[in-house]
């Protein structure tokens, strides 16, 4: 395995981790960064979904004690809500790879994103659930149409499950916590599933890259799930939603006057 393949790795890791569970794109982040990285082949597209795990486990480790408590009605909603996207997903994930996973698509979805998430926090929010344990399967089947939008490249997994969540009666806390929730199931079958899909792309050499990129996702993503929890106590999302329009307009920007050359633009 080539050193400039590791550092790829450790890269595009740690971008995964820190983008994955706030509202900004993780996937939309990894297609620019691997893109810049040289890293955008089938195999770069592949790896950046298996290292998704690695922000997922984040996630499990952090919420331990309730993950492993037997909480029926957790995993009912969690199942639930995992079902529209992954229905979609198995229906539409090539059509959507060969369209979409570019840095001008990514860029337009930042923006309409952005723009979206600047309506939602404009709106008055009548709070019908304030706990995750006070969902009902509907809430959570809500939650899971909204998570659909985030197959969009660009869009935000996270994004749409907690502001969708929002715009259904859940408070900003619990909304977020389903969200951090409902990302083990997807991300796991995401990951298993598109390993799975291009085994042949891959040899046991490149074990240690995923190992590497796995393990700076889960380090990053542990910290962002802390410090988000911390942020929206007193905050909202709008700051994301700024963040997310001038970087969509930076790529277009580059992109259209050949400042950086993305290849797959």
């Amino acid at each position: 395995m080539h050193d400039a393949t590791l550092l790829q790795a450790f890269l595009l890791g740690i971008v995964e981790g820190l983008t994955e569970f706030l509202p900004i794109s993780s996937t939309g982040h990894l297609i620019l960064a691997g893109d810049l990285l040289g890293f955008n082949d089938e195999r770069g597209k592949v790896f950046e979904v298996v290292i998704q795990t690695g922000a997922m486990l984040a996630v499990l480790w952090e919420y331990r004690a309730r993950f492993f408590r037997i909480d029926m009605r957790l995993y009912r909603n969690l199942a639930v809500a995992f079902m529209p996207a992954a229905l979609l997903g198995l229906a539409f994930a090539s059509a959507i790879k060969a369209q979409l996973f570019k840095p001008v698509p990514v860029a337009l979805a930042f923006i309409v994103g952005g723009l979206v998430i600047m309506w939602a926090e404009r709106k008055d929010h009548r709070v019908r659930v304030e706990r995750v344990e006070d969902m009902t399967w509907r809430d959570a089947l809500k939650v899971g149409f909204a998570q659909a939008f985030a197959l969009i490249p660009g869009t935000s997994r996270s994004g749409a499950t907690i502001i969708g969540g929002m715009l259904l009666g859940l408070s900003r806390r619990a909304a977020t916590e389903f969200s951090f929730f409902l990302a083990v199931p997807t991300l796991m079958a995401a990951g298993a599933y598109d390993f799975y899909k291009h085994r042949a792309l891959f040899d046991p050499a490149d074990l240690g890259m995923f190992a590497l990129g796995s393990a700076t996702a889960f380090v990053s993503a542990f910290v962002c799930v802390r410090w988000l929890l911390r942020y929206i106590a007193s905050h909202d999302f709008r700051p994301f939603a700024w963040y997310r329009i001038a970087f969509g307009f930076v790529v277009l920007a580059t992109a259209y006057s050949g400042v950086v050359d993305w290849s797959g633009g």
